[in-house]
């Protein structure tokens, strides 16, 4: 069983994070636009599902990995924020 950890975008990620979804994850935050109302930072999510790592924003984007092993992005569309 592996647990998952929490951490604030454009912190860095902890160890726990795989080195297959840094990339990604990095160029999500790098996406994002600058905070100019002083909102709170949202933060990373990781967990585990059937042995692979799912990273998740509060904002709904979410960093897997595929059949392949190659980190992707997506949007939750069921998000309460989107």
């Amino acid at each position: 069983m592996q647990l998952g950890t929490r951490w604030s975008a454009g912190s860095e990620p902890p160890a726990s994070v795989p080195a297959s979804l840094r990339q990604q994850i990095e160029a999500v935050e790098d996406a994002m636009p600058a905070d100019q109302l002083g909102q709170p930072t949202p933060r990373w999510t990781l967990t585990w599902l059937e042995g692979r790592p799912i990273a998740e924003l509060d904002t709904g984007v979410i960093v897997s990995l595929d059949a392949n092993g190659k980190a992707v992005v997506r949007y939750d569309e069921d998000d309460e924020f989107g």
